[in-house]
């Protein structure tokens, strides 16, 4: 029984039906929007009023952090703990350029988070404006691929 459809798709798409082969992780796209790059908090996962907080998942691992909505200035993106409040500011990016669009993998933190976190945001060098994009991350899989034939 698999315990995920994903999962179960990508070891059946491969014709792996012994548990052979390691299925991977996939990598997934959050979007996120930061009303006021000047100011510290939660990042939202839109622009819409009222939208929630974007927590990521126990064990996710950013890969990549794509500005399609640029302020100007820097931003530090972290997280905290969604159970614990234990609040790391930079833990996914310190000091990131938030001035163009863009993809930026360098400056980031790729540990894994242990608990489901809040991404927060705090101005790092006269961030100012509207930010939006995505944070593509992956959860490494637990099982090492064994779960599901």
């Amino acid at each position: 029984m698999a315990l995920s459809t994903t999962q179960s798709i990508w070891r059946s798409g491969g014709g792996d039906t012994t548990r052979t082969a390691y299925c991977g992780s996939g990598i997934m796209a959050a979007q996120f929007y930061i009303a006021d790059a000047s100011a510290s908090g939660n990042v939202k996962v839109s622009s819409t009023a009222g939208a929630p907080n974007l927590i990521l998942p126990a064990g996710a691992v950013v890969l990549s952090v794509v500005i399609n909505d640029a302020g100007s200035g820097s931003i530090d993106l972290g997280t905290t703990g969604y159970t614990s409040g234990t609040a790391s500011p930079a833990a996914i990016a310190n000091n990131l350029s938030v001035a163009s669009a863009g993809v930026v993998t360098s400056g980031l933190t790729l540990t894994a988070s242990t608990e489901m976190a809040y991404v927060t945001s705090r101005d790092d060098t006269s961030g100012t404006g509207t930010v939006g994009g995505y944070i593509t991350y992956f959860v490494a899989d637990p099982l090492v691929g064994q779960q599901n034939v």
